[in-house]
């Protein structure tokens, strides 16, 4: 399950509306623009249908992943050759990804119990890419540490490579708590 938040005021608190999986089309809906024409209808149809299918595979993605089930993972995911990831624990973007059988046991070994959902915050839907912001609402156990929470803030990039959505971007961090400005400035040191 997964939840859409929408803020209409500034300075008001989003408000959030659960879907429960068999009404997914019809809450994805609400964050399309309204057609105006039978031709922008079924261009907002066929993009509606597109948004679902990337939230639902990314949202297993994000599960499968923290729940250290590599296989599936990767069974889900199609990263670009020129893919970027900019880490939630810092440190320089990387670019490509190493999918030997080596790197993919280390995932599967670090990322262990877990599981989550998404809260879709926006989407972006195009002909050729996709946007989605969003917050993984996760929790396992990470490097051998004990299972906590591990929300992460997230925007992922898709782009159509034919008739295959490619990920080409994920940036997230584990800010979904407001810090205080020495924290930050403590993080930007690097200390």
């Amino acid at each position: 399950m997964f939840t859409i938040s929408r803020e209409t005021t500034p300075g008001v608190k989003p408000k959030q509306t659960k879907t429960k999986c068999l009404s997914r089309r019809a809450a994805l809906g609400l964050a399309l623009a309204a057609p105006i024409s039978a031709g922008a209808a079924q261009a907002s149809s066929e993009s509606e249908a597109i948004l679902a299918d990337i939230v639902q595979r990314t949202e297993e993605q994000a599960t499968a992943f923290m729940a250290g089930d590599i296989t599936r993972w990767a069974s889900l995911i199609q990263l670009s050759d020129d893919f970027t990831l900019m880490q939630p624990f810092g440190g320089p973007t990387s670019h490509g990804f190493d999918d030997s059988p080596e790197h993919l046991a280390e995932l599967a070994a670090y990322f262990r119990n877990g599981g989550g959902g998404l809260e879709l915050i926006q989407s972006y839907v195009t002909v050729d890419m996709t946007v989605l912001v969003m917050i993984e609402r996760q929790f396992g156990e990470v490097g051998g540490l004990p299972s906590q929470e591990w929300s992460l803030r997230v925007t992922q990039v898709y782009r159509r490579d034919g008739s295959v959505w490619r990920l080409v971007h994920r940036h997230a961090d584990p800010l979904t708590k407001k810090i205080s400005l020495e924290k930050a400035a403590a993080l930007a040191r690097g200390e």
